[in-house]
């Protein structure tokens, strides 16, 4: 690549990066944590095409923040359904959040996690871990399986984790792991309408409660 390219390429990120400082919402929080990797030193090595470890690391959380943003366009049909569709979220404790959460009409809740990774090695579960080619990588699923029991303890009420995976191939179309449904993201919204008519949530619709107890991310 040559440097006229390194700049083009560096000049893209920081225009995205930027758009997503103005605009809070889905992958705000991600987008953040990649300015804040992308450091003067950092922006200068990218610039030059030197490859430092807080690069690559600001690298996935921008990729990180655009998945999420990829996400919450495929969920606009829901929420004009009457789906209660909430992004970037903050959890009542500690500094974790959830990517989307969402409410069917009839109350189902489902904590959907966002991930963009490389298209390079296929996903597969193998002996009851989650190999992206010949990497494990079970422990990613912690958060999304901590979000989820967070989400069902405040509500009170059941909440289905699901992973919208953009970018690595699902070895069987889908996958299921520990409980953990993982899914291609262009399947995301056909996979979230079956989930709310198999399940009926019971009781008061907690959709507005959501709305009130899980508050927009701000990080601490």
């Amino acid at each position: 690549m040559t440097l006229a390219h390194v700049v083009v390429v560096a000049v893209a990120v920081a225009w995205y990066l930027q758009r997503l400082r103005r605009r809070p919402g889905a992958g705000s929080s991600a987008a953040a944590r990649a300015r804040r990797l992308r450091s003067p030193l950092v922006r200068l090595a990218d610039l030059v095409g030197i490859q430092t470890a807080r690069g690559r690391q600001a690298n996935q959380w921008a990729a990180g923040a655009m998945g999420e943003e990829a996400t919450a366009g495929r969920l606009k049909p829901l929420a004009r359904a009457g789906w209660t569709v909430l992004h970037d979220r903050a959890l009542p404790t500690g500094n974790a959040n959830v990517d989307h959460l969402l409410v069917s009409p009839g109350g189902v809740v489902i904590v959907l996690d966002s991930k963009k990774w490389s298209a390079r090695w296929p996903l597969k579960a193998e002996s009851g871990r989650l190999m992206h080619g010949n990497r494990d990588v079970t422990r990613r699923l912690d958060g999304i399986r901590h979000e989820a029991r967070t989400v069902a303890c405040v509500l009170g009420c059941p909440a289905i984790p699901l992973v919208s995976m953009e970018g690595a191939p699902l070895v069987g179309g889908e996958l299921v792991l520990d409980g953990i449904r993982i899914v291609p993201a262009d399947r995301t919204v056909p996979v979230l309408r079956s989930l709310a008519r198999r399940h009926r949530a019971v009781g008061e619709h907690p959709g507005q409660r959501a709305a009130r107890l899980f508050k927009p991310y701000r990080r601490k």
